[in-house]
């Protein structure tokens, strides 16, 4: 998950042989950190220094042995200058002068340079795509932070660069951490093999409280503010059913092997006073085989909680983080044994498949989950219901045309529905 400024499948086509299937467990997760046998140094940069940011570098540091950071980008000064601080005094890496970039274009400055192998990019999401294409198109192995775009366009974008990345061998590895954990990766193999029979249902939740402060109740023009308090803004975070909802879309997706073909969604604000973001969604998605699958999202504070996502079968309920019952609520099967950090792991995952020569690619599958949530936040803003396809060829790009710090840029207003 991204961090603020402030405070704070499709698989397409399922594995069913158990030669294929352990292939994709060492892949995804089920390995252990260090296995592979080529342990040759790799060198990180990390564009995007927030909280996020310098977490993403320091799980990457503790993923794998031989790896080091080597450079930093972000578009604000005190924010590469706490990650640099931090890396110094927590992990004694020392970041030359030379290897640190400023401003809105320092991440072509950090890619484009010839001692790093790996880029680790956690901007705000509204740059996501254009980072992604730099880093596919000079040759490096990434990983990002979800969700990879904010708008339909962006999506294209980042499907675009997915599929070169494929073409050059490049690995590609999202901070949708579920991926990469192993009471969810053992609970898909038990719902491949037919624990709950065949899915009939789905159930995403991420029901929580607001994230940061910024009780402010005005509406600045200034761009670089609006950077700093991105996760409030539409057009730098997607809305919090992209920005944060997305991991239990994504697990949904991932279990019932493809992604959604339409959306009819509802949401408005109730609480919150900055930005132009709603506080809740519920969107009823529906997959091309019938099944649906139910989204509630809130940030709201002083109210139930809930995260979590579940799929539903003719013999039984999964909740996919490790428990499967049936529809007696009798347990079937539980996850029993150590969690490996997922934060950690999906790193060491990315490490190895790179030594071993064997390209991983999430990019592809996430990117077809991030479209559904923005298909979700379409349909919740307008009050229409919206296809995939319709989602697809949708000219939507939100944001400024350029960043350039110290200019002035007005937001949408808070959409209505049924204007």
């Amino acid at each position: 998950m991204n961090d603020s400024d402030h405070g704070g499948m499709s698989r397409r086509t399922f594995l069913r042989t158990a030669t294929v299937a352990a292939a994709a467990a060492g892949a995804f997760g089920l390995t252990r950190r260090g296995d592979a046998q080529d342990e040759r140094p790799l060198r990180a940069g990390l564009v995007g220094c927030g909280g996020r940011g310098t977490g993403a570098a320091h799980d990457f540091l503790n993923s794998s042995k031989n790896v080091t950071i080597v450079g930093l980008a972000d578009a604000f000064q005190n924010r590469l200058d706490g990650a640099r601080q931090s890396l110094k005094d927590d992990k004694g890496i020392d970041i030359a002068d030379d290897h640190c970039f400023v401003g809105y274009d320092a991440y072509e400055k950090l890619i484009g340079h010839e001692d790093v192998d790996i880029v680790l990019l956690a901007t705000p999401p509204f740059f996501r795509p254009a980072h992604f294409a730099c880093a596919v198109d000079a040759g490096k192995h990434v990983f990002m932070e979800k969700p990879m775009a904010v708008d339909p366009v962006g999506c294209r974008e980042v499907m675009d660069a997915a599929a070169r990345a494929d073409q050059k061998g490049l690995s590609v590895v999202v901070g949708t951490q579920r991926r990469h954990q192993k009471g969810y990766l053992e609970c898909l193999q038990h719902v491949r093999d037919g624990a709950i029979g065949d899915i009939i249902g789905a159930r995403a939740y991420w029901v929580g409280s607001p994230l940061g402060g910024w009780d402010r109740t005005d509406h600045p023009t200034d761009l670089d503010e609006q950077v700093r308090s991105w996760f409030h803004w539409t057009w730098l975070s997607g809305d919090h059913i992209v920005e944060q909802h997305v991991h239990n879309i994504d697990v949904c997706n991932w279990f019932v092997g493809k992604h959604p073909v339409r959306a009819l969604g509802f949401g408005f604000r109730a609480r919150k006073t900055y930005g132009n973001q709603y506080d809740f969604f519920a969107v009823d998605y529906e997959y091309d085989n019938g099944v649906h699958m139910d989204s509630l999202c809130r940030q709201i504070a002083g109210c139930d909680q809930n995260v979590s996502d579940w799929v539903i079968g003719t013999k039984g309920v999964a909740n996919c983080g490790g428990h499967i019952m049936d529809h007696s609520g009798k347990t079937i099967w539980q996850f029993q044994g150590d969690q490996p950090n997922p934060y950690v792991q999906e790193h060491a995952d990315l490490v190895d498949s790179i030594r071993n020569g064997t390209p991983i690619n999430e990019g592809k599958e996430v990117i077809e989950s991030v479209m559904t949530a923005v298909m979700g936040r379409m349909s919740a803003y307008t009050g229409k219901a919206v296809t995939w396809d319709q989602a697809m060829e949708s000219n939507m790009r939100l944001g400024p045309e350029e960043c350039v710090s110290g200019a002035t840029y007005v937001a949408d207003p808070l959409p209505v529905p049924g204007e």
